[in-house]
């Protein structure tokens, strides 16, 4: 048996443009159904949504069927945590608040066996290696894995360059609601200054030679991002998506007596999700 060749980086690496979608509702029949609209990653949110190890585990076999990558967030970047996520088999992680280049190496050292990183060896157990049926898993597992760092704060983009320049990470990723918090600019996310900060520093990692992303649900925003380099953007957050069309539909046929405005949530004009 071979080892799942990880596309997603293989296109990261070749400058290939990759539209995602955020997965938060923690169900694998969700995540199966989302992934085969289309899309060519889906984030599994262990910070935000109530996602455990086992709960990941079933939404990445639930997926592994479509021709989409998987790509799981952890609660925080702990080693331990991160080596159970990649033993059930995922080999794309998004690490959140990376502040510092040493930081990120960790992270990098969490998704690499000895004497490259720290991975625990425990393949005989693992989803990762279809239980030692992977012909030479072990050797092989460092090439295909992808780190992608989250920057959002303040002293994440003082260390962006630093950041950037770690051996290993793939990708850097912002998060546009907690980097206008630390900016200043609490649920403003498409304020000018945070919008400024944003391109420049995509574009920043791009001339790095790193693959930058980012995640904004506003189509005018994320098609700036594109323009600016993003190489690879979540358009959209499925739990925003089901609430908004239920609330659509719902008050399609319950509209306000005596000609009232629908008090339906449009989305702020720059909102993430």
């Amino acid at each position: 048996m071979q080892i799942p060749v990880n596309k997603f980086k293989q296109a990261l690496i070749d400058r290939q443009v990759q539209i995602g979608l955020w997965v938060g509702l923690a169900d694998p029949y969700a995540a199966e159904a989302l992934a085969g609209t289309g899309f060519d990653w889906l984030l599994i949110d262990g910070e935000h949504a109530p996602n455990d190890v086992r709960q990941i585990l079933a939404q990445l076999q639930a997926v592994a069927p479509y021709p989409t990558h998987p790509v799981v967030r952890p609660v925080i970047g702990d080693v331990p945590l991160i080596k159970q996520i990649l033993d059930v088999g995922a080999q794309t992680i998004l690490v959140p608040v990376v502040e510092t280049a040493e930081q990120a190496a960790q992270m990098v050292a969490a998704t690499r066996y000895p004497p490259n990183g720290i991975r625990g060896v425990g393949s005989a157990l693992a989803r990762s290696s279809r239980w030692n049926q992977v012909d030479g898993y072990l050797h092989k597992a460092d090439e295909q894995m992808c780190v992608l760092v989250q920057v959002e704060t303040r002293l994440g983009l003082e260390n962006l360059e630093a950041i950037t320049a770690v051996e290993g990470v793939d990708g850097v990723f912002f998060g546009p609601a907690d980097l206008s918090a630390s900016l200043g600019y609490l649920g403003q996310p498409g304020h000018p200054d945070v919008q400024r900060v944003l391109i420049d520093s995509i574009s920043r990692v791009r001339a790095a030679g790193k693959a930058p992303g980012i995640l904004s649900a506003d189509p005018v925003l994320a098609q700036q991002y594109l323009d600016a380099g993003a190489l690879f953007i979540a358009v959209g957050v499925d739990t925003t998506m089901l609430v908004r069309s239920a609330r659509a539909l719902s008050d399609s046929f319950k509209k306000p007596q005596g000609g009232g405005s629908s008090s339906a949530p449009a989305g702020a004009s720059g909102s993430v999700y």
